[in-house]
């Protein structure tokens, strides 16, 4: 003991940073560490997750849904309509994004879209009607994820709707999502006015029709391979998607001009996609939703297999716990706001676009996309951090899907609940931010996080005999 104080005191801190004071006012040196209780101090989350952590059946079933996800290979294989393919879906029903909610708790945009669904549908004549009728139950409402679909922002998809078609034939299983609008006013941000409806309706008329000849000419395209190829050329496949969309019209291109779809439609869709950097969005979030339900509904498995947001709640469900949803309040993101805006204008959080950070892009690979950062914030060195925090709540790494920034080591993939509760670090997203009032459209971009209470609700679940 003598020894040990004779010379020079440095001591690590774990707690309070308070304790480490006083030793460093003597001449001390200490280092404080950067530690909270698993669950922020959940007496009964930690409890759970004690029950978990180094469960041999919890391990065996998180290596067999990380293993199926791994596996998974979506293909686009067409554009069909809502109603028709989608299953179970109802002739008067609207899906949205985010877990199931009633018409009432909705947010704006969200209401919007829908009378916006109503309107395109002709189920009403105008705006007031439509709203009317959603408020009156006549319209049956249920999430996307329920029916093997997602959607971003609102996430609105209806009947007459065309929907991308790709499925995993490792598994087989397919996903569907909705064709992407472009930017400005638009129905996934709750404009529903007669422009809206008119190119909702050319996009089933002519853009699904002309699209469907070429991809007939093309055939299946394989999706893991164009979003491996863009993450290498600085997309993250989320809120930057410049490379993907490119990459899918020089695909497209030579299909569609030897289709029998005609000549102005082909120039007309061309020139659509082009003139959207998000158009390949919607694709990735479908290729993201058949890789990660590949791997739900594995016993025992703690794996998030979805994260998604409806403007008021913010849900996630776990490979091993069917198809129940653990929610929490959704938060408002604090981003860039474009110029006139401000976080007293935005909508909570929104939309289904975080199941491609659940399938380990999007926030999870901004490291292969420095770029990013001028539209969500933060650094190249934020975006780098992101993405290797993420390493120490995920179960692998995806080697299909390389980040040049890390000496291509693959992105982190299969977050795992209890690592999150225990950790304490939230998945990051990164996302768009609509105003509150439907039809304003977007406000802004930033970065957010999962809340902690969906994960330590699922662990406690996960604890139940």
């Amino acid at each position: 003991m003598s020894a040990l104080f004779g010379g020079p005191l440095s001591v690590l801190n774990v707690g309070l940073a308070s304790f480490a004071e006083p030793i460093a006012a003597r001449g001390g040196t200490a280092t404080q560490l950067d530690w909270a209780p698993p669950a922020a101090g959940d007496r009964a989350a930690g409890a759970a997750l004690a029950k978990l952590v180094g469960d041999p059946r919890v391990e065996a079933a998180n290596a067999k849904a990380a293993d199926l996800y791994l596996a998974a290979q979506p293909r686009l294989t067409g554009i069909g309509r809502a109603g028709e393919v989608l299953p179970k879906m109802g002739k008067r029903m609207i899906l949205h994004a985010g877990p199931p909610i009633e018409w009432k708790r909705m947010c704006g945009p969200m209401q919007g879209a829908i009378a916006g669904a109503i309107l395109y549908e002709g189920w009403a004549g105008d705006a007031a009607r439509a709203r009317a009728m959603a408020a009156s139950g006549d319209v049956a409402f249920d999430s996307c994820h329920h029916h093997a679909a997602v959607g971003p922002m609102a996430g609105i998809i209806s009947p007459s709707m065309p929907v991308w078609r790709v499925a995993n034939p490792a598994h087989g299983n397919q996903s569907f999502c909705n064709l992407n609008e472009g930017l400005g006013k638009v129905l996934r941000f709750g404009a529903n006015s007669a422009e809206v409806i008119a190119r909702l309706k050319w996009m089933e008329k002519t853009l699904a029709p002309t699209l469907a000849a070429g991809l007939a000419q093309l055939g299946e395209l394989e999706l893991k391979p164009l979003m491996a190829q863009a993450l290498h050329m600085g997309d993250e496949v989320h809120n930057r998607n410049v490379a993907a969309s490119s990459l899918l019209i020089r695909r497209l291109a030579p299909a569609l001009l030897k289709s029998t779809a005609p000549a102005a439609d082909v120039a007309a869709a061309i020139e659509f996609i082009a003139g959207n950097d998000h158009f390949f969005l919607n694709l990735s979030m479908a290729a993201c939703k058949a890789m990660l339900d590949a791997a739900h509904g594995v016993a025992g498995s703690s794996m998030v297999t979805a994260m998604a947001r409806n403007g008021v709640d913010f849900g996630i469900r776990v490979s091993g716990l069917g198809a129940q949803w653990f929610t929490a309040a959704a938060p408002v993101v604090d981003g860039l706001y474009f110029s006139g805006y401000g976080k007293q204008d935005a909508a909570a959080d929104l939309g289904d676009s975080a199941i491609t950070e659940t399938a380990g892009l999007g926030g999870f690979a901004m490291a292969a996309a420095p770029a990013i950062v001028k539209f969500v914030g933060g650094t190249p060195q934020d975006a780098l951090a992101n993405t290797l925090a993420m390493t120490h709540i995920t179960l692998r790494r995806n080697g299909a899907f390389t980040l040049p920034a890390l000496d291509f080591a693959g992105t982190p993939a299969g977050i795992d609940a209890r690592r999150v509760v225990d950790t304490g670090i939230l998945p990051v997203i990164n996302t768009g931010i609509a105003h509150q009032e439907p039809g304003v459209g977007q406000i802004g971009a930033g970065v957010t996080r999962a809340p902690l209470e969906c994960f330590s609700k699922a662990v406690l679940r996960m604890a139940q005999p």
